[in-house]
């Protein structure tokens, strides 16, 4: 008999199974004795164990065919690690047969590579859930499910068009093992979009308002900015759940979802019809509160601000009761928390319900006052312990509070040194019995340092910046030389140095903040030190004569204290500030007179007020506002001094018809002889020593609108900033100091006198001051404005907030205008701005963004529109 017509007969029984405890033939099988066993193909198993596994061995009597190798096939195919099992009768002599078992084993993975996917993140996401790791057994139900999941998921996401096609090759190895290697081909096409979205059965609400309630899910529309009408399957589902919440904000408590349906109209584009189920208005009946103790009815009753005869709000009740998206939110539940009780237990039961009204009762179990046994901080690996300690609302010992732990959190972001994101609270050993937890704060170090090192052309040469900023210093460690790694850090001072030159200009400063003056309270101590040398430039020539200098040497040291009243998000601060201007032979239209001095002694006096969320680069709740008096010492009060004599003298200079001056005795101005009325000895007379006050005030809000996605919310900063600068001797009037500057990006650029440059974007620098009233030419005034005011509203949305950078874009609108004085006044005469922009944070280099904005006003002195301006922002936020 030979081995190809014994292989004709085995394959009778390879798909024909019994299941009976006893060996039977099948069609007519004779029995047999086994002989040899043998195996064969690609198989990496000792045959001794495989012929083990099988259950075979010679001397054993068996029907060929028979039920008995049917169950060993069965047995091999469900191990799952072979793609060909079968058994030959090799050779039969009398009633003993040989066998032969030819295996093919499946492959195994040596490598994945997954195209068509350009996150690294999401490869490797992809071969994790798929478990394509090496050594996998590659089957086709492995390639089958690959294919199907990747589909499946990416179709979730709105990619109804995904394909995947999944290769593999062999390769040779080198201890004889099956092994392939694997390539996944995705192309996910582009996302469908939302065409139309159709609601079947809704009488009591509109199309339109059960439209605006899937946030998430929209129609497509060419003037949809924000939210994009791509379809995605789980913002889908949760924007189902809104349209039922909406019905429930709006009485409807039995409303629901009978139905939905997606319809595939082409590749590109998908509808979706919703039945809904409206059911009855309904209304609040009787609420009654069981089980409290420790607060009345009358007040848990106002806390809730729900009242018999309402209508029936599900939404608003459930948020009342506790608000899961909040946890600082003012519900019942964090009333017995900020109060310290952790593990009360609010439940709402609806008790009856009779014709439209609905009887409740919050049922509540008090429990136990719950009290902070050990509070610790984690993953802070640069920064002291008591920095972070000095900072904690919680203390060992103090009555648990939800408001103090929310607290905590935000002061930890605030610091600036760790990841605002990911300030986390452990709660560990929560025991109600006894009634007490410990609080653990995970955090994660940031970078706190920054290095500012950029070069330009400007001002008819090459402009180097090297700026350093330390934001974590430590300076009781400069004289620790394990310390240096590469500085001492850890101590939460600031430590800033900068030195910027040209071939006219140097300029030099540092500055050093000690937040907790004598660490025990928050007492922060400034001090800051500037020099700044210019020599006269000739852009005509590209020299500078460095016979004619101005320097400006100052000197400011500040103290301000957080205060506990009207509450402790207010700071005072104070500070004196000193700036010494000299003049040699340096005749500018800045100034006068080209020799001489200046000296500005100042006072300030700031009141603050910072409420912003926990991330100080994207705040999302909030505000802040700032009130600063800057005054100097009213020297005309007793210097004995003539100003308006001062003016007169000036008003009556002499000039021949040629408009060469003349001295007092009306002969043409020789050299040695004065003028009559000589300004730059008049004006060295009134700027010996300056004298103003200025006051400012700015304020910002931050509202979140609503999330548009993973990455963040939608946020709104509305701001507002006023300011004026006066005098107290209308004689003397006001310096061309310390004036206002509008227009542009807001950088303090290089400037001599004081300058504030307020940002207005889509106008050039400081282009928005008044007009020169001296002057025909329609020129804007170079000594600035007196007073300013500002209006912005600007949109911001994350598109990632990773401790590596934070980048987030915006769009703003805004407007403002500068005036000389109250006669020219107008709030509502602004010029006016609009566009778009980005913002980039990366802790070594600090903030830089860009700007495109559209001034849709001319600036002083043009007729027509400024038109587009482009902003680069470098170390300061808008």
């Amino acid at each position: 008999m030979s081995k190809k017509f014994l292989s004709l007969l085995a394959f009778c029984f390879l798909y024909t199974l019994s299941f009976q405890a006893q060996d039977l033939p099948l069609g007519g099988g004779s029995k047999y004795t086994i002989g040899k066993i043998e195996v064969t193909g690609t198989v990496s198993y000792n045959e001794q164990t495989v012929i083990a596994f099988t259950g075979l061995k010679s001397g054993d009597e068996i029907f060929i065919p028979g039920d008995k190798i049917s169950k060993v096939l069965k047995k091999l195919w469900d191990l799952g690690l072979f793609s060909d099992i079968n058994f030959y009768v090799t050779n039969i002599e009398g009633n003993v047969a040989d066998l032969e078992l030819e295996i093919q084993e499946v492959p195994e993975l040596a490598e994945v590579r997954i195209q068509g996917i350009k996150k690294k993140a999401t490869q490797e996401e992809l071969i994790k859930e798929n478990s394509l790791t090496p050594g996998s057994k590659v089957t086709e139900n492995l390639t089958t499910t690959t294919k199907n999941y990747i589909e499946n998921k990416y179709k979730k996401d709105g990619y109804f068009n995904t394909k995947v096609v999944i290769n593999t090759t062999s390769i040779v190895d080198t201890t004889g093992t099956n092994k392939v290697n694997m390539v996944v081909n995705v192309d996910r096409g582009e996302k469908v979009k939302v065409s139309n979205i159709e609601f079947i059965g809704n009488e009591e609400l509109s199309d339109a308002k059960l439209k605006g309630a899937m946030s998430n899910t929209k129609e497509k529309n060419f003037f949809r900015v924000w939210k994009r009408s791509k379809f995605n399957y789980d913002d889908f589902e949760a924007d189902k759940e809104k349209v039922v919440n909406k019905y429930k904000e709006n009485g409807y408590r039995d409303a629901r979802i009978v139905s939905d349906t997606l319809i595939i109209n082409d590749p590109k584009t998908v509808a979706l019809q919703l039945q809904v189920e409206e059911g009855s208005k309904h209304y609040i009946g009787n609420i009654d509160f069981i089980g409290n103790v420790v607060y009345s009815d009358d007040l848990l009753t106002r806390a809730l601000g729900i009242n018999k005869g309402d209508v029936y709000n599900g939404v608003l009740l459930e948020k009342r009761i506790s608000d899961q998206s909040k946890p600082d939110s003012q519900d019942i539940a964090n009333l017995y928390k900020n109060n310290g009780y952790l593990f009360a237990q609010i439940n709402t039961v609806e008790t009856k319900v009779y014709n439209d009204t609905i009887d409740f009762e919050i049922r509540i179990v008090e429990g136990k006052e719950a009290y902070f046994n050990k509070i610790s901080v984690v993953g802070n690996t640069k920064t002291k312990d008591h920095v972070i300690y000095r900072e904690l609302r919680t203390k060992p010992g103090q009555k648990y509070s939800q408001e103090n732990v929310v607290r905590t959190i935000r002061e930890i972001g605030q610091l600036g040194f760790f990841d605002a994101e990911n300030v986390a609270p452990n709660f560990l050993n929560v025991d109600p019995n006894s009634g007490t937890l410990d609080m653990e704060y995970a955090v994660v170090e940031a970078g706190a340092s920054q290095i500012e090192l950029q070069g330009g052309y400007g001002g008819g040469g090459f402009i180097g910046t090297l700026g350093l900023s330390f934001n974590n210093f430590s300076i009781a460690g400069i004289f620790d030389k394990d310390a240096y790694q590469p500085i001492p850090m850890g101590d939460g001072q600031k430590l800033s140095l900068r030195a910027q030159a040209s071939i006219y200009y140097q300029t030099y400063s540092l500055s050093f903040v000690e937040p907790w003056l004598g660490g025990k309270k928050p007492k922060s101590l400034s001090t800051s030190f500037s020099y700044t040398r210019q020599f006269l430039y000739d852009p005509i020539r590209g020299k500078a004569d460095k016979s004619q200098s101005f320097d400006i040497l100052g000197v400011n040291v500040g103290l301000a204290k957080r205060l506990q009243w009207p509450d402790d998000y207010f700071t005072l601060s104070q500070s004196v500030g000193f700036q010494r201007y000299d003049l040699n032979n340096y005749n500018t239209q800045l100034f006068t007179f080209g020799d001489g001095f200046s000296n500005n002694l100042t006072y300030t006096l700031g009141l603050s007020r910072n409420s912003k969320g926990i991330n100080p680069i994207f705040p999302t709740v909030g505000s802040e506002f700032n009130f600063i008096a800057k005054f100097t010492p009213p020297y005309s009060l007793w210097n004995g001094t003539d100003y308006n004599d001062l003016e007169n003298q000036r008003e009556f200079q002499l000039e021949d018809d040629n408009g060469n001056l003349l001295n007092s005795d009306g002969l043409r101005l020789r050299p040695g002889d004065e003028p009559v009325g000589d300004q730059s000895k008049i004006d060295q007379e009134k700027f010996k020593w300056l004298e103003f006050y200025k006051i400012k005030f700015d304020a910002a809000w931050y509202t979140t609108l609503f999330n548009l996605g993973p990455k963040g919310p939608l946020v709104l900063k509305t701001g507002i900033e006023y300011g004026f600068l006066g005098a107290y001797n209308n004689d003397r009037g006001i310096p061309p100091f310390e004036r206002f500057y509008l227009g542009g990006n807001g950088m303090g650029s290089y400037s001599l006198d004081g300058r504030e440059s307020i940002a207005l974007r889509g106008y050039p620098d400081q282009s928005l001051v008044p007009l020169d009233r001296t002057s025909f030419s329609q020129a804007s005034n170079p000594d600035g404005a007196t007073i300013y005011n500002k209006y912005s509203l600007e949109l911001r949305y994350p598109i990632t907030l990773k401790p590596a950078a934070s980048i987030y874009g915006l769009m703003f609108i805004e407007g403002g205008a500068s005036y000389d004085n109250f006669r020219d006044f107008n709030p509502f005469q602004l010029n006016r701005s609009a566009g778009a922009g980005l913002r980039i944070f990366m802790p070594q280099f600090g903030l830089l963004g860009i700007d495109f904005g559209y001034g849709f006003d001319p600036v002083p002195g043009a007729s027509s529109p400024n038109g587009w301006e482009t902003h680069f922002i470098i170390g300061q936020q808008f």
